[in-house]
């Protein structure tokens, strides 16, 4: 039975993997800004929600290796290639491990608070550590992308600038589909 199991987690995660590909690669055209809606975090969250954080993070960095191979990195990569690869790498992988763990820990008590949860995790863990990133190996740049857009500062084009928009449409749609999808997947096992 357990092989079974082990059959059964690793096909799903395989077709996991393929629709984070797909989405991400389609995702990159839809724009707020300089960067695209990361609506790929829908089906990271929904896969660690079912399969574990290991399976999150793994998702995850898939997204990360996607962005990094669309191009949709392309602007950091010029400036600092190994600190673009670590900080879409790890942003991608923590958001997935993240969020499946928060759920992991509330689902057992209150299922919908854990999706819900979960799903607001994935884009704060996401954004977060794309902030963070680009704090460690960016600043200087944007210092000068920021001033040339006419903003007063390196925090206010990084909030603005950057991620404003794009943040939160990518928290509210994931809080609206990511839950309700986990829930349809449920319903279906148990049928």
């Amino acid at each position: 039975m357990e092989k079974h199991m082990n059959t059964r987690t690793m096909t799903a995660l395989a077709l996991f993997t393929a629709i984070v590909v797909v989405l991400q690669f389609i995702s990159s055209a839809v724009r707020f800004g300089p960067f695209s809606i990361t609506l790929t975090l829908i089906p990271i969250v929904v896969g660690a929600a079912l399969y574990g954080p290991w399976a999150g993070a793994w998702l995850g960095f898939v997204f990360g290796m996607v962005v990094l191979i669309s191009g949709d990195a392309g602007p950091f990569m010029v400036v600092n290639p190994l600190g673009t690869i670590l900080t879409v790498l790890l942003k991608g992988s923590a958001a997935g491990f993240v969020s499946g763990w928060i759920y992991r820990i509330l689902a057992e008590k209150k299922q919908m608070s854990g999706s819900i949860l979960a799903a607001f995790s994935a884009p704060i863990v996401n954004t977060g550590l794309f902030l963070l990133g680009c704090l460690l190996f960016f600043l200087p740049t944007l210092r000068e992308w920021g001033a040339a857009m006419g903003f007063s500062s390196v925090g206010k084009y990084m909030i603005f600038g950057l991620v404003g928009g794009n943040f939160l449409v990518e928290l509210l749609t994931i809080l609206v589909l990511s839950p309700v999808m986990l829930r349809l997947i449920k319903l279906g096992k148990k049928g």
